[in-house]
This record gives C-alpha cells, sequence and structure tokens, in this order.
C-alpha cells in the first residue's frame, strides 16, 4: 500500500516520497523474515541477491537503453539497483570471511557465556558452495578441541556451538565425568568453583577444571551430583550403533566425515552423546573471537580458546 499510494518522485528530487521509501525496508524486512521460516538465512539472502541483481543487470543491459536519457527508473528498479550491491556484499562477508552469531545458553561456560556475540570464520574448513555447503576449496581440517559453529543435526536450521572432541575414525569415551579419546584419558587439573546465575533464576555451583587436549588446554565445568549422561534423553540418532550407553557415560566411533561434538559445561549441554554425529556438510565455521557483550564490555576482544 505504502509503495503503490506513496506518490511519485517529484522532478528533480533525488529521493522517491518517504512512503514510497518505508514501503520497500518494509518489503525486505517482511520479506527476511517470512523467508527465514522456511529456508537459513543465507538461503534468504542469496534469493534476495539473485533478484535484485537480476533486476541490476536489466536495467544494465536492456531497460536503461530504452528509457529517454531524461527519464527515471521506476521505483523497483531504482529500489533494486541501490539494496543489490549492498546485499552483495554482506552476503559474500556472511559466506565466506565471516558470520556474526550470538550465544543464546550456558552449554560453552566458563568459555563462552549468554550475551557473548561472537564471530566466526567461514574459510579456516574451506571454502564452502553457498547453502549446499560442500566444500570447493580446501583450506585446513577440523581440529580436535576447536570450538566449532554447525547447523543442528536434528533440525538443520537452528545453529549449535560446540567443542569438537573427535574427528572421523576416533574413538571416544565420557565415563565418571573424564575424557578419553583413543584410548588416552585426556589431563584435567582441578581449578576450583566457578558459580553462574541460569536463565537469570538459578545459582549455579559448578566444579571448573583446566582441560588438556594435544597443545591447546582449556576449561570446563562439571556439576557434581549430575549423571554422567542422562540416558533417558539420548536419541535414536543415525550411526546410533556406534554408540554404547551404561550408567556410568558412553563410548562412541566417530564415523567417515563425522565429527563428536561436547559442550563444555558438561552437565549442562544438549550436545554429540545425545543427538549424535555432525557431518561435515553441516560444519559452519570456527568461533574466534568475542566481539561484543553489552552486558559485560570486559569481554569484548577476547580470543576463543
Amino acid at each position: 500500500m505504502l509503495i503503490a499510494f506513496g506518490g511519485k518522485k517529484q522532478e528533480g528530487a533525488k529521493d522517491w516520497p518517504q512512503a514510497v521509501q518505508w514501503g520497500y525496508l518494509a518489503v525486505l524486512i517482511g520479506g527476511f523474515g517470512l523467508l527465514s521460516n522456511y529456508m537459513s538465512f543465507t538461503a534468504v539472502m542469496l534469493v534476495f541477491v539473485l533478484i535484485t541483481g537480476a533486476v541490476w543487470l536489466a536495467d544494465k543491459l536492456v531497460l536503461a537503453k530504452r528509457r529517454a536519457a531524461e527519464t527515471p527508473a521506476g521505483h523497483f528498479v531504482d529500489y533494486s539497483r541501490g539494496f543489490f550491491p549492498v546485499i552483495l556484499v554482506v552476503f559474500l562477508l556472511r559466506s565466506f570471511i565471516a558470520e556474526p552469531f550470538q550465544i543464546p545458553s550456558s552449554s560453552m561456560r566458563p568459555g563462552l557465556v549468554v550475551g557473548d556475540f561472537i564471530l566466526v570464520n567461514k574459510f579456516t574448513y574451506g571454502l564452502r558452495v553457498p547453502v549446499l555447503n560442500t566444500v570447493f576449496a580446501s583450506v585446513d581440517k577440523v581440529e580436535r578441541g576447536d570450538v566449532v559453529v554447525f547447523n543442528f543435526p536434528p533440525n538443520p536450521k537452528v545453529n549449535y556451538i560446540k567443542r569438537a572432541i573427535g574427528l572421523p575414525g576416533d574413538v571416544v569415551e565420557y565415563r565418571d565425568k573424564r575424557l578419553t579419546v583413543n584410548g588416552k584419558p585426556l589431563p584435567d587439573a582441578d581449578d576450583g568453583n566457578y558459580e553462574y546465575l541460569e536463565q537469570g533464576l538459578m545459582m549455579v555451583n559448578a566444579k571448573r577444571y583446566k582441560e588438556t587436549m594435544g597443545q591447546r588446554t582449556y576449561s570446563v565445568l562439571n556439576n557434581e551430583g549430575s549423571p554422567t549422561v542422562a540416558l533417558s534423553q539420548v536419541q535414536d540418532f543415525p550411526s546410533r550403533d556406534n554408540c554404547r550407553y551404561d550408567d556410568n557415560g558412553f563410548v562412541c566411533k566417530v564415523p567417515a566425515g563425522h565429527y563428536f561434538m561436547l559442550g563444555d559445561n558438561r552437565d549442562n549441554s544438549l550436545d554429540g552423546r545425545y543427538w549424535g554425529f555432525v557431518d561435515d556438510k553441516l560444519m559452519v565455521g570456527k568461533a574466534f573471537m568475542i566481539w561484543m557483550n553489552f552486558g559485560d564490555l570486559s569481554r569484548i576482544g577476547k580470543t576463543i580458546h
């Protein structure tokens, strides 16, 4: 309605009437919101890149030649030409360089807390075809201990962040709150207590440990009294027969082309022990920096270990 009845551009004016401007802004925001219910944000951006790019190209090759020199383009062509380079640049940056995410839960405490805005390196694990997410140019591979963002296997429209514990072919065992990879227990050292407020309602007191995986050391949390794995929450996931569960923990062999993920907050994390393995096609990138936390500005610029 705003676009249709917003009026025409006055002779000599640079901009369309404000009603038309607001109308196109509403179409852009509303379109993103509507389509994001059915596809990933990257796919939505690709749709807008293709639509605005097609209009921009058609104007360059055909429409501009048909217009008289003094005749301005219509508002649809005008705004498509304006939106196209902006959307294209954002799409390329998010697809191949870095993408921002917000930490929504406590599953990666103490390293990452609720409210952290993080940046994820999109090319570390290879340049990938947008939407299809298949690698077309290899760079580096996932390493044990990396903090990784990936599409949640049971619902790929949702992004998860966990630590990569097992690579393809690894045997991961987590028993009595201690982690073993390929038969080698990971060194861990007591690092005191850690308290945090969960969802603004409950104070949680956990034991903090310094866990070492190869050359990397990071902090993990354990809650005394909580089970190593809540057996009732284990799902029937693909390659489930690669795992064995009992009251004291589990052991899993990671299938080819997949990874095994755990949260650092071991007793407050919905992770691979419950829903299985992450296919390489679901990998988004490696988290490397906190760029904002409005509740704690001292966290800005911290490196993610």
